[in-house]
């Protein structure tokens, strides 16, 4: 008899994992959701006026051919629109084009000048030796006057926590490095640069925001083998047994979790590797819909999303949403739609209210003429997410390099966006491959390259 596989979340890592189970024959599986529909942090909403919203500012890149065929089979070629990546950050009452540190000419005279001088006094002065913290990279990669005015203000709005907390492996193709060349001649010529990374491109569901991919893709699979409202308590690895809040109980001989690792081991009986999850960092997301009526200023109208360093608001980025898909709203020749989201953690608040957090973003967009009045905006929704990034720690990568493998020989594989807590391969692709790769590794003997080769795959130019 096949062995018994048990999948713990129906988001893109657990729902790669099912469909590649179905493509190789293997029957005999079970995934466990613990909500009532597919997506997990990748899902979507339609609030009560009739506006869609994500769990985030997803988008459709992919640095796997494997993914975007799996993106092509669930939802056809007529199912997406295509893009063309409009990304900005708003500083200093302007909009800058972002990579920001490749179109400094376009900040104030003094604070240009401050960027350039940073940056030659690198050239002349390299430091020496590896940065022990993301602080220290940044410091070391854009100079003084970069890190001052835009990556040191922007990355702690983002992450929550000061960059000293943080490890520089998780780098790689998530930040523009800078080349002072270009960054002169860019000044020079008047020049903005604008096509630099992964996503310069992208693609976005016509309907259904984000979500409808993983709940065509969850109407696929067996229906007998998704079990919703499945809600995980405890794991006995010894006995190797699921146990849900119903009271039921699931046996495996192979069992892939995708909830967040650090969880996950408060729910086994392995005391020795719960001190090291609960060493893991992360921050919490919350999400702001912002349905508006009328049109998008002239500033903004195509405009993909904006990135926000300052304090003169809350959120950290903000999306033009009905830019992604006109069927976002519920008639876009009558409505546009804002997208804003804002960090939180232990080491940076948030109001304690729905409300008074709320307010605080309606009152950002209107300092950052995002919005003209209040008087405009026809549907507010929000959501907190718990786990909405997997901080990359100092202490990280010590963690998931003892930890991960020896639930690998428990059988038990953490992999994921949080399972696995590699926020360097965390975005849909990724976390699809995850799941695929595990499956080929269990049952064909393959290398898992995504978990643990990042680089390889993130420098794989599609």
């Amino acid at each position: 008899m096949s062995k018994r596989i048990l999948i713990i979340g129906a988001g893109p890592t657990g729902l790669g994992a099912a469909w590649r189970l179905e493509e190789l024959g293997h029957a005999n599986w079970l995934l466990l959701e613990k909500g009532g529909v597919a997506g997990g942090l990748a899902g979507s909403v339609t609030d009560d006026k009739g506006f869609t919203w994500d769990m985030g500012g997803h988008v459709q890149f992919s640095h796997y051919q494997y993914f975007d065929d799996l993106m092509d089979t669930l939802l056809g070629a007529d199912g997406w629109l295509h893009h063309e990546r409009e990304s900005w950050v708003w500083i200093r009452d302007r909009f800058v084009p972002y990579p920001f540190q490749m179109n400094i000419r376009l900040l104030p005279r003094d604070e240009m000048k401050e960027c350039v001088a940073g940056l030659v006094r690198l050239y002349k002065n390299p430091p020496a030796g590896k940065p022990a913290n993301f602080g220290e990279w940044v410091d070391a990669t854009f100079g003084a006057g970069l890190a001052r005015v835009f990556m040191r203000p922007y990355n702690f709005k983002v992450w929550a926590y000061p960059l000293e907390m943080m490890n520089a492996t998780w780098v790689g193709e998530r930040v523009a490095t800078v080349d002072l060349e270009r960054v002169l001649n860019n000044i020079f010529d008047e020049r903005d640069e604008v096509s630099w990374g992964p996503n310069n491109t992208f693609r976005f569901p016509k309907f259904g925001g984000t979500g409808s991919i993983w709940r065509e893709c969850a109407r696929r699979l067996p229906a007998e083998k998704l079990r919703y409202g499945a809600e995980v308590v405890r794991i006995d690895t010894a006995t190797k047994k699921v146990h849900l809040a119903d009271g039921s109980s699931e046996s495996y001989d192979h069992l892939l979790n995708t909830m967040p690792l650090d969880k996950f081991l408060r729910q086994t009986e392995l005391t020795d590797l719960q001190p090291l999850g609960d060493k893991l960092l992360h921050s919490s997301t919350h999400i702001f819909g912002i349905g508006l009526r009328g049109k998008p200023s002239a500033e903004v109208q195509k405009k993909c999303w904006m990135y926000f360093p300052e304090d003169n608001c809350p959120f950290y980025r903000v999306t033009v949403f009905s830019n992604y898909s006109p069927n976002n709203v519920p008639d876009i020749s009558e409505y546009w739609s804002l997208m804003a989201e804002v960090s939180e953690s232990p080491q940076k608040s948030v109001p304690a209210t729905p409300e008074a957090r709320l307010e605080e973003v309606i009152q950002g967009m209107l300092n950052t003429r995002l919005i003209a009045s209040r008087a405009d905006i026809a549907s507010t929704w929000q959501i907190r997410l718990e786990h909405g990034y997997p901080t990359p720690s100092c202490e990280r990568d010590a963690v998931i390099y003892d930890v991960l493998p020896k639930l690998d020989r428990l059988g038990i594989a953490s992999r994921g966006r949080f399972g696995a807590w590699r926020y360097e391969v965390s975005n849909q692709d990724h976390s699809v491959l995850q799941g695929v790769e595990w499956v080929n590794s269990l049952l064909k003997g393959e290398k898992e390259m995504t978990l643990w080769h990042p680089d390889v795959v993130n420098g794989v130019k599609r």
